[in-house]
């Protein structure tokens, strides 16, 4: 997710009769979006796997009501952001400090992020480290929000460059290694004192891997992969266990789209498409890190099959039957609907050209009422995080001021809808280094209707 992208020339505006709004509003229409519900929220750990049955807390009751998003305010607050009017920041937590009392001391890097529900009505933040040594850390609040503990949940010993994530239907974390041989990891994210080991999913192949998501309907796991010629995976476990956590080998399969490679990446494009699934013979390649494929030992995942290429996969989330997910490459999100098995561009800032408002994609969370908040990792200082609305208007929830080669990252909303997290990968005055620098942060206000 760090790979500043190359944003292309202005281009005229799609040659048809449709304004930008309604080319979006079509495109969303059709995947019947408009005023559904769903889910808000989307490891000290070892190699062992408990037991598939262990009980896990499940996803909260999400909040409902709509997303609204006033205007920013004209000038940055103290802690140089522009924020809707009437909202308030604060700092969550720094790289290399102690978070809050507890004496936990913060990662760099922060990247994918996700909150859980907890039993005495708070709730738990947690957040990838996109390093080399890499692992998952966690911060408990209370229910007014205050923070309680801090703690790891991932061991960076176990797991490298933690890029990506997503949320289970059975209430933990998934998070992806943006590595050549990179795995999934599944955490607990109550695990203070080690009740539950981190386990390595397998089954979900051996690739850089960026993001991940669960169809509750029958736990199969949909997965990016953050390469320029990357393909779209999905895992269907032996054992689904729908209702509950699976087990951790299944049949690794890319998507194949009915159209060209070049019919499928041009300006313009927008499907839907008929899709299918290809078996990825060799889901676990013995790979060297970083060498060309044509170099590796073994073929690596996304060339193994005839399957579908995408520029940078990035965020990914199930919602309502359908799985979204984005592509920094090309400005893109997708709509992969399950049932129809189809597969359709909902979102390319081509749409709004010369001067989209979202010109950068890459981690997401979905709102009950479907919109898609996507954060930005683009070369200008003026980072965002954009909610792509129902409707098909764009409404900006935050921006950084003056973080020059940093990015925003670990979007995600506390169950009760009051408190939007969110982080600085590399804050103000990195010059885009990494290895020392994050911020993550917490805007507070009405984020959603009553």
């Amino acid at each position: 997710m760090s790979v500043v992208t190359n944003f292309r020339k202005a281009q005229p505006l799609l040659r048809r009769a449709l304004s930008r709004r309604e080319i979006l509003r079509r495109g969303f229409l059709g995947l019947g979006l408009v005023g559904v519900g769903g889910a808000l929220t989307a490891c000290t750990g070892s190699s062992e796997a408990p037991a598939v049955d262990d009980p896990v807390v499940p996803p909260p009751t999400p909040v409902r009501g709509r997303l609204v998003v006033p205007p920013l305010a004209e000038t940055p607050d103290e802690n140089g952001l522009l924020i809707p009017q009437g909202f308030k920041s604060r700092v969550i937590a720094q790289a290399n400090r102690p978070v809050g009392d507890t004496g936990f001391v913060w990662h760099s890097d922060p990247d994918a992020g996700a909150v859980f529900p907890a039993d005495d009505g708070g709730w738990v933040y947690v957040s990838n480290r996109e390093f080399l040594f890499g692992g998952v850390n966690a911060i408990r609040f209370d229910q007014d929000g205050a923070i309680v503990d801090a703690y790891n949940i991932l061991s960076g010993v176990l797991s490298r460059l933690n890029c990506g994530g997503g949320v289970t239907p059975w209430g933990t974390w998934l998070s992806g290694e943006e590595t050549d041989i990179g795995y999934i990891w599944e955490c607990d994210p109550y695990n203070k004192n080690g009740v539950t080991a981190a386990r390595r999913i397998d089954g979900c192949g051996t690739f850089t891997h960026e993001a991940a998501a669960v169809d509750p309907a029958s736990n199969t796991f949909y997965l990016t992969e953050d390469m320029g010629d990357g393909c779209f995976y999905r895992f269907i476990p032996d054992e689904p266990n729908v209702g509950g956590r699976p087990g951790t080998s299944g049949k690794l399969q890319a998507l194949k789209v009915a159209v060209s490679q070049e019919e499928l990446s041009a300006e313009g494009a927008r499907g839907p498409w008929p899709v299918s699934w290809l078996d990825v013979p060799n889901p676990n390649p013995l790979q060297l890190p970083e060498l060309p494929a044509e170099l590796q030992p073994q073929t690596p995942t996304r060339v193994q099959t005839e399957a579908s290429h995408f520029n940078g996969g990035e965020g990914i989330w199930c919602q309502n039957g359908v799985v979204y997910f984005t592509s920094k490459g090309d400005r893109r999100v997708w709509a992969h609907d399950l049932g129809k098995q189809t597969l359709e561009v909902i979102y390319d800032d081509f749409f709004f050209a010369p001067t989209p408002i979202l010109d950068s994609v890459d981690n997401i969370v979905m709102t009950p009422g479907g919109d898609i908040v996507v954060v930005e990792d683009k070369e200008e200082a003026n980072q965002q995080a954009v909610a792509i609305q129902p409707d098909g208007s764009l409404a900006v929830l935050v921006q950084l001021v003056g973080q020059d080669g940093s990015e925003v990252t670990g979007p995600a909303f506390s169950p009760d809808g009051r408190y939007f997290y969110f982080s600085s990968q590399r804050g103000p005055n990195a010059g885009g280094v990494t290895g020392f620098a994050g911020i993550t942060y917490c805007v507070e206000g009405p984020w959603f209707t009553p």
